[in-house]
């Protein structure tokens, strides 16, 4: 049995290439910087994990797998290296991982790992996805199949290693541009290189550039879904709609993004397997963990908790949040900002500041730096109307903190939302 050992284990991404290596018999160790749920998580499944970061972590493993955060200067990486052991990027290592599979892949800057959980309750296979699937709690699902369903990466093109069979694109919006020279051409050369590697390519043809692609294409448009309403079972958020001459479907989660989502994993499975088939299995999908993760709902109180770091997923979800505000009869909407990275809030400052307008009350937590340096913006200063607070707290089924000014709130009606992929969702959860 070959030995891999994974450094950033924790990264939501490179565990689950982790788990699914674990369940092909393979030895798996792992380390990151610090632990975290993941970690622990991946401890309880007996994956040796250390933390943090050491050289003597490096036993000896066939080879090692990096994830994207790790720089060339890591310890265990250099000492790898040192020891002459095979070092491969995640990037490098998923011609490896994905070998001589049916790839059901789905990249996008938005809607991505949505999609992608949808499409793994309509076809049968492995999964390997960003984020944690509700109906089966967790981001990997192993089955002894030729299909894998796999949420593709464009962060750090590795969409490119991921030999997709069928390819899925929800959108080209520009994003980890740093990556690509902040060269749009690049950018988009990328997309078309992934889709070029596809047999079937089911894309959102609205978008501008991937309606601008001439290849043969399964195209989505927005007008091919009619008939959109909003409905709620038990607190809980559903979507119903009509595509295109195949009949009507319903799916779990509020807002036209979720027929879009939804849309497009049934274009996808529709190459597969049949239309009733597909409208059954639907109902399996319960959302995923992180995006419009419904904490608390009652007739009083909704806590929402929302992975949402770019201005143009947070504004498709403060239109959900407001209809299901309005479903649930809550007349007052308070987000929680927690900004991620630096560079992504000064280069969508505008955006942000647009997309909170509208809410009844905004609460603005430090930016969660990923390892940035901070630069010169001033949280204060852009955002004029907000309540600052170090952190907050989930106090039963409230919210409390103590803003800037040292005066203590306490939220307990109406719908709290919070957005950001840092820390805030411990805090939403009462974790930290």
């Amino acid at each position: 049995m070959q030995k891999v050992h994974f450094i950033g284990i924790g990264g939501i991404g490179i565990s689950a290439i982790a788990r699914f290596l674990k369940e092909k018999n393979f030895i798996i160790s792992g380390s990151d910087i610090k632990d975290s749920n993941t970690t622990k998580k991946l401890s309880q499944d007996g994956i040796k994990i250390t933390v943090p970061h050491c050289s003597s972590a490096i036993e000896d493993p066939d080879f090692v797998v990096y994830s994207a955060a790790i720089k060339e200067d890591n310890v265990e990486l250099v000492e790898a290296r040192r020891k002459g052991i095979k070092c491969l990027s995640r990037k490098e290592a998923l011609p490896f991982i994905l070998e001589g599979k049916r790839v059901f892949a789905v990249a996008g800057a938005h809607g991505k790992s949505t999609t992608s959980a949808m499409l793994s309750s309509l076809l049968s296979g492995s999964v390997i996805i960003g984020a944690i699937n509700k109906q089966f709690g967790s981001n990997m699902k192993y089955e002894q199949s030729d299909n894998i369903i796999f949420e593709a990466d464009e962060s750090d093109s590795s969409f490119l290693n991921s030999n997709p069979y069928l390819a899925v694109v929800t959108n080209a919006e520009p994003e980890h541009m740093e990556h690509y020279d902040f060269d749009l051409d690049k950018f988009h050369a990328a997309y078309k290189g992934f889709l070029e590697r596809a047999k079937i390519r089911v894309i959102n043809a609205d978008d501008e550039f991937l309606g601008s692609i001439k290849m043969d294409c399964i195209k989505l448009y927005k007008s091919d879904i009619t008939e959109l309403k909003m409905v709620l079972r038990n607190y809980e958020p559903y979507t119903s709609f009509n595509l295109k001459n195949l009949g009507k479907f319903e799916a779990w989660g509020m807002g036209e993004h979720i027929a879009i989502d939804a849309s497009l994993a049934i274009l996808a499975a529709n190459c597969e397997v049949g239309l009733e088939s597909i409208r059954e299995n639907l109902k399996n999908f319960k959302g995923i963990k992180k995006r419009f993760d419904i904490l608390v709902a009652n007739e009083n109180f909704a806590l929402i908790d929302d992975y949402g770091h770019h201005p143009t997923e947070i504004c498709a979800t403060l239109k959900s949040a407001k209809e299901y505000a309005k479903l649930l009869g809550l007349e007052k909407i308070t987000a929680i900002f927690q900004p991620h990275r630096y560079t992504r809030l000064k280069a969508n400052l505008q955006g942000f500041k647009e997309c909170f307008k509208e809410v009844d009350e905004l609460i603005v937590l430090p930016v969660f730096a990923a390892g940035e340096e901070p630069n010169e913006i001033s949280l204060k200063d852009e955002f004029k109307n907000a309540v600052f607070a170090d952190r907050i707290d989930r106090v039963g089924e409230t919210i409390e903190f103590t803003d800037s000014f040292g005066v203590k709130h306490k939220v307990a009606s109406g719908l709290v939302i919070g957005f950001g992929a840092g820390d805030i969702t411990y805090m939403l959860r009462g974790e930290v």
